[in-house]
């Protein structure tokens, strides 16, 4: 093999090696992302920059109340009256296995995810009534909420029931344009992919997020 070719190999494998790093610096410990929803206004506005913690995900660590997190849609985001249940309120995820996992996960190829504030912990009882949350029977106060903002369930949704275990229940700041857990249930600790850490862009935004 020439010396010229060999360089080449070389700098064949730096490139991989590089990117493989990167891949799992971003699964393990965080990533940077874009706000694309307005779900989450006015806490966080289309277009921001975020860096998202990963390292939540690495050491399974339920993320705490009222922490911003991302997790993917799950395969079902509606219910029919006949459908929803009440007692057992967890969101349906497709299972994935071998490569289907790593390209969805890993590689995070064809994958969407949502961006919702953390409401309720396990084996706390939710109810959303008279457009308020109330967490155990107490009103949660949500000074993050624009002056107005109602909190309900349009149609069929989930707006009484205990939080189960290893899960938590979110909602969207911006609770009129929001598909959150009201619609589709509580997110496992094993579909959260990170929590929001700082915003990075516009730089006079920059800082932690409240």
């Amino acid at each position: 093999m020439s010396s010229t070719a060999k360089e080449i190999l070389e700098w064949v494998y730096c490139i991989i090696i590089a990117l493989v790093l990167a891949m799992v610096f971003r699964y393990f410990i965080g990533t940077p992302t874009i706000v694309k929803q307005v779900s989450m206004y006015p806490t966080l506005i289309e277009n921001q920059r975020l860096w998202l913690n990963r390292w939540g995900r690495t050491t399974k660590t339920l993320p705490e109340r009222g922490e911003i997190i991302t997790f993917e849609e799950p395969a079902k985001i509606s219910y029919t009256s006949s459908e929803i249940d009440l007692s057992n309120p967890v969101a349906k995820y497709e299972k994935k296995t071998g490569l289907k996992w790593f390209v969805n996960n890993f590689l995070e190829i064809g994958k969407r995810s949502y961006i919702k504030r953390v409401i309720a912990l396990p084996g706390e009882h939710v109810q959303i009534k008279d457009g308020k949350v109330y967490i155990n029977e107490k009103e949660l106060e949500e000074p993050y909420l624009q002056e107005g903002i109602v909190t309900d369930v349009t149609g069929v949704g989930f707006d009484d029931f205990v939080v189960p275990e290893n899960c938590v229940f979110a909602m969207g700041d911006n609770r009129n344009h929001s598909t959150d857990c009201r619609s589709f249930g509580c997110i496992p600790l094993e579909e959260i992919e990170s929590t929001v850490a700082i915003i990075i862009w516009p730089l006079d935004k920059w800082g932690k997020v409240e």
